[in-house]
């Protein structure tokens, strides 16, 4: 497929929107037309929580049909659409160029950002999927290798008159890059203060879940309360969790990739043991008795018994409108890690143990998480001086 497909100008859409009793998005919007080669008649329909929601989605796709977009195209998310018009968006490069691209495309922009659709696609989304990238350890070159097929994608949607203007064509992300570095380098910066800010948080995210699905909050405890990411939250199976000793024993996580969601080793390619503190172990026992004892349950799971991942914890909870409420705008999903990790070190596990429950390969990287507070250097330069002013036996001077 080369670029939207082209209707008649001053063709109409038939309309209507559907209310259906007992729903979130109550309202159903949904429009008809005559496709102009095949002569059948498809229709595209979503649903909304406010009518007068579903009434501009129907506005905007007349006025697209009035200058010849085909609603299908008008409503596509990006993945779709860089799949259709992959050939037109590649035009022009050499093959050397290509490869890169595409590894970009398909291992980075799809997995964070290809669920959206073209329209959603904002300046605000893709800085968070560059924040996304350089957080998971990618090199400049490769972020860079990520940005510009999002940027020509774009770039063709522009073309193709979905959107105004092109939200990829950020500037300075390399000054994100390095800011990004320096947020890495003390990640203790990253950090929620305390447990009640934590459980205020998973409460909040709940109430904005659609029926208030308790599974988001018991993510985001156990998450932060085992340090550990969230694609091996959704990799836990019920016989990885020893209730004896309370021991995760972490062994796979589940990540986005190509062809869909796939379950894989952990980062560091080695399994490790995580304990689970008192406070989630009954909860951690009301998720083991939903799954009926089955040993290859998934321990968390979203409202269908889907897996997880942090795009669909993100929109299922509109965890960015939650967390600037709270006063953590830039709180991301892998800043539970980040507190988990600040909370043991605070509370003085060593870093050698540390570097083994975090699953580092350098302990250069578990180090960062020790940075000392005002108090811990107050009470470093106290033990000092009990150390110098205690009572000790007079040194004897041997004179040769």
């Amino acid at each position: 497929m080369a670029g939207a497909i082209a209707l008649p100008i001053g063709i109409s859409l038939s309309s209507d929107i559907e209310y259906r009793e007992g729903r979130a998005k109550p309202y159903k919007a949904r429009v008809r037309w005559v496709d102009p080669v095949t002569k059948k008649r498809p229709s595209k329909s979503e649903s909304f929580a406010e009518e007068r929601d579903a009434r501009k989605w129907i506005e905007r796709l007349e006025e697209d049909a009035e200058n010849g977009i085909d609603p299908r195209m008008a409503t596509m998310p990006l993945a779709e659409y860089g799949e259709a018009n992959m050939e037109l968006i590649m035009r022009g490069l050499e093959e050397k160029t290509k490869v890169p691209y595409m590894a970009g495309w398909r291992l980075r922009v799809v997995p964070t950002v290809g669920h959206l659709p073209v329209r959603r696609i904002s300046n605000g989304v893709v800085d968070r999927a560059v924040h996304t990238w350089i957080a998971d350890g990618c090199s400049r070159s490769v972020v860079k290798n990520s940005i510009a097929p999002l940027v020509r994608t774009m770039e063709q949607a522009r073309r193709d008159g979905l959107v105004e203007y092109n939200p990829a064509k950020v500037t300075g992300w390399q000054q994100e890059y390095k800011r990004a570095e320096d947020e890495l380098e003390d990640p203790r910066a990253l950090a929620l203060p305390d447990w009640y800010t934590l459980t205020a948080l998973a409460d909040a995210l709940v109430a904005r879940s659609h029926r208030e699905y308790r599974g988001w909050g018991d993510v985001v405890l156990f998450e932060a309360c085992t340090a550990t990411r969230i694609g091996e939250v959704s990799g836990c199976r019920v016989k990885d969790i020893d209730t004896k000793n309370w021991i995760w024993n972490l062994r796979r996580q589940t990540t986005p990739g190509p062809g869909g969601l796939l379950d894989k080793g952990t980062k560091g390619k080695r399994a490790r043991k995580v304990p689970i503190i008192e406070d989630i172990r009954e909860l951690v026992l009301e998720r083991i008795a939903l799954t009926e004892g089955d040993p290859d349950a998934r321990l968390f799971v979203g409202p269908r018994g889907g897996r997880i991942t942090t795009a669909i914890l993100r929109d299922a909870t509109h965890w960015d409108d939650v967390v600037t409420q709270l006063g953590y705008e830039h709180l991301r999903r892998h800043d539970l890690r980040h507190t988990g990790l600040t909370w043991m070190a605070d509370a003085g596990v060593p870093v050698h143990h540390l570097q083994k429950i975090a699953g580092h390969g350098s302990i250069t990287t578990t180090q960062r998480y020790l940075h000392p507070d005002q108090q811990t250097v107050t009470d470093a330069g106290e033990l000092l001086t009990e150390h110098l002013r205690a009572p000790r036996t007079p040194r004897l001077l041997v004179v040769k």
